[in-house]
């Protein structure tokens, strides 16, 4: 019988020792690599390569691509899995106490260092499908994912029409924050959020929706 393979996390007697798994360590060191020199740089994705990260990293380009095919991977998942943990939804009993607190970490995560990488990788991504898909999937889908789940909480608790747009929502919420973000004609503040979710959540979307037959009526002057 051939020998069980050690593959350094276990010990003689098949039990896993202390510490983080070598390959682990190696993903680790190539997400920070990748996110000091977007951090630093300008034209952060511009300027990256897979070599240099793999460098910094101390590791092969093959370990780099092992678990990115492509550079903009690798800058999504970069940026997604440093910021994942501030921007979960709380579940406090109110949909608009739950969506302002997680805009408010968003808005702070725009206003740090982090908002650089976010600003490099929207705008290459204008002229690079790969990346701004990749973004898509792997930091904005995973938080859309988490907004449906407590906009549908404050439906089932009367706190929002049961026939509320979901994604229109979610839409009317973020699409200022990232406006201000990108254009900075005005500033990108809590109080902004505040105002934000006061008009959408408390607002418009918590007034009686007219039917479709209503709708016509009405923009036909009642005739």
């Amino acid at each position: 019988m051939g020998k069980s393979v050690n593959n350094g996390n276990e010990n003689g007697n098949g039990k896993r020792t202390p510490g983080r798994p070598r390959s682990e360590r190696a993903r680790q060191a190539i997400l920070s690599s990748t996110l000091e020199f977007l951090e630093k740089r300008e034209n952060g994705f511009a300027d990256l390569t897979i070599e240099h990260v793999a460098a910094e990293a101390n590791v092969g380009k093959a370990t780099v691509y092992r678990w990115w095919p492509t550079k903009a991977a690798l800058v999504a998942d970069a940026f997604a899995g440093s910021v994942t943990q501030k921007l979960h939804f709380p579940d406090t009993g109110s949909v608009y106490v739950d969506m302002s607190q997680q805009m408010r970490q968003l808005v702070k995560i725009l206003r740090s260092r982090r908002g650089h990488i976010v600003s490099a990788i929207l705008g290459a991504g204008q002229s690079d499908s790969t990346l701004i898909s990749a973004f898509r999937e792997r930091f904005m889908k995973p938080r859309r994912k988490e907004a449906y789940a407590t906009l549908q909480r404050g439906i089932v608790r009367g706190e929002l029409p049961a026939e509320l747009d979901l994604d229109l929502a979610l839409d009317a919420l973020y699409g200022p924050i990232y406006m201000r973000f990108l254009l900075r004609h005005d500033r990108l503040t809590p109080s902004f959020v505040d105002e934000i979710c006061e008009m959408v959540l408390k607002g418009t979307l918590h007034r009686e929706i007219p039917s479709e037959g209503q709708r016509v009526g009405s923009a036909s002057g009642g005739r």
